[in-house]
């Protein structure tokens, strides 16, 4: 006689660590379709599609396998004078694989969990973080932004932290 088998012992189940990897892998398949990163040099990179909302994707090392990047808004955050959001990026080439290290000035994943987290407390920051740079870089490519977009950007210093206003006759 044969023995049924549940459905649910049939289907294989992906772990948490095995999607953090899938969104490694989907969010490098958005990123390289949207900026082509691993085309550019050292530097900074701006996407203009006349909404206000200016993005700025920053090079900020090469090495042989791996790209360190800054993807954010060209905005600065008034107290800080950093910008704000931001994203830090690691793409693997050979793996086609893009992390996010942390989110924000200051806030790499050892200031917002702790320096010895449990590992299920990492994985689910780690996917938290990832999670939101795939919806952003969604959201980024609706929007129109894209390699027909991206120019290189002046330097950092060149652009105000927020909008100078007249003072108001007296």
């Amino acid at each position: 006689m044969q023995q049924v088998t549940p459905i649910g012992a049939r289907i294989p189940r992906l772990s948490r660590f095995g999607w953090l990897m899938g969104l490694y892998a989907e969010n490098h398949a958005r990123l390289q379709r949207l900026f082509a990163p691993a085309r550019l040099g050292e530097g900074s990179y701006l996407s203009r599609v006349g909404d206000g909302l200016d993005v700025r994707l920053d090079v900020l090392e090469r090495h042989p396998y791996t790209l360190e990047l800054r993807l954010t808004y060209d905005l600065r955050d008034p107290l800080t004078g950093e910008p704000d959001p931001s994203a830090y990026l690691r793409l693997y080439a050979d793996a086609r694989q893009v992390e996010t290290t942390h989110c924000y000035v200051g806030r790499r994943w050892q200031d917002v969990i702790g320096l010895y987290p449990p590992p299920a407390e990492l994985v689910g920051h780690r996917l938290r973080m990832n999670t939101f740079l795939g919806k952003w870089l969604e959201y980024l490519a609706e929007r129109g932004h894209g390699v027909a977009t991206l120019a290189p950007a002046p330097p950092r210093g060149d652009v105000p932290a927020l909008p100078v206003r007249e003072a108001a006759p007296q």
